[in-house]
């Protein structure tokens, strides 16, 4: 039992970062104005008369959408049952701890992880989608799904101990790791400030290897959604410095986690992870290409945030590989 939940924590896991890009990419982030429920209600949305005139009430100047409510909920009733899956996991994990020979601790990392997470999804609404906090949330997932991914590996039955050739790739899988991470939180930081189609050509932008960018706002944490920290309106220079350092960090991920990719190729117990990793790779920038070529249609853009969380599952199975000890 306790593998079948954690293979299916793994899977719920991945539709939930979908799931969650997708309400993203519909503007439904704001679809309920109160957490956990939507416009008062836990379960389901207003959807009687006397119900969407007291929700309108309570919240003025927050008309109810119902289909963006539901496909907000959606994802939270998703997210939910990921919390309680994870919960019944860590609780077997402690059950069973003696007789199974396993350490409890990642699940309960797991449970950390997975209440943080839950609070900055509240935090997203209450504190109205602040970049910050948006890209928290998406790391939060992808952290998530990293560390489920781990402790599935382990569940299946222990391989050999990796060759003197996967030992020494152990720090260059790792930075490969460390590198992806980076790129995920600048593809956050794009998607949280709206900066996606900031530049609409490629490879140049607006006509221009440099176009005019302004970092400084750009990259100004504390602020809030469209605006610099002093309140003013977000300038457009600010949104191209955004949308061409992600473009500048794809180019690095490419050619390092490409590099990474041909040397497993020559390394035989370890082929099937350069074979995946260079097919991943390629794949998720030809989406991000076509993105802004499209002028990011709504599947070509859901389909880039599960790209680079499949990618993260390749880089999390390739560490494994390398680090496993000889039982």
């Amino acid at each position: 039992m306790y593998r079948a939940l954690v293979f299916c924590g793994v899977v719920l896991t991945f539709l939930v970062i979908v799931a969650g890009a997708y309400v993203r990419l519909e503007d439904a982030g704001l679809g309920c104005p109160d957490w956990p429920g939507c416009y008062g209600k836990l379960l389901g949305v207003p959807d009687e008369v006397h119900e969407v005139a007291k929700a309108e009430e309570t919240f003025p100047g927050r008309p109810l959408d119902r289909a963006r409510a539901w496909k907000e909920m959606f994802h939270r009733y998703l997210a939910a049952a990921l919390g309680l899956l994870i919960a019944a996991i860590a609780a077997i994990a402690w059950r069973s701890r003696a007789e199974a020979g396993r350490s409890p601790w990642l699940a309960t990392a797991l449970v950390v992880v997975v209440g943080f997470q839950a609070t900055l999804g509240m935090w997203t609404v209450t504190m109205l989608l602040k970049p910050a906090i948006v890209t928290l949330h998406l790391l939060g997932g992808m952290t998530t799904l990293a560390l489920m991914v781990w402790l599935a590996l382990r569940e299946i039955d222990p391989l050999a101990a990796p060759a003197d050739a996967g030992r020494k790739l152990r720090p260059w899988a790792a930075l490969g790791m460390a590198v992806l991470a980076l790129q995920i939180a600048l593809g956050g930081w794009v998607s949280a400030n709206y900066a996606a189609l900031a530049c609409p050509d490629f490879p140049a932008c607006h006509g221009r290897w440099l176009p005019s960018m302004d970092f400084g706002h750009a990259f100004h944490v504390m602020r809030e959604l469209g605006v610099t920290a002093a309140g003013a309106p977000l300038a457009q220079d600010a949104l191209v410095a955004i949308h061409w350092t992600h473009r500048v960090g794809a180019l690095m991920t490419v050619l390092y986690v490409g590099t990474l990719a041909a040397v497993l190729l020559r390394t035989p117990a370890l082929v099937r992870h350069g074979a995946t990793l260079l097919m991943l790779l390629a794949a998720q920038a030809a989406l991000g290409i076509a993105n802004v070529l499209a002028g990011l249609p709504l599947a070509l853009a859901v389909a880039h945030n599960g790209g680079a969380a499949l990618l993260l599952v390749a880089l999390v199975m390739l560490n494994f590989a390398v680090f496993r000890k000889a039982e």
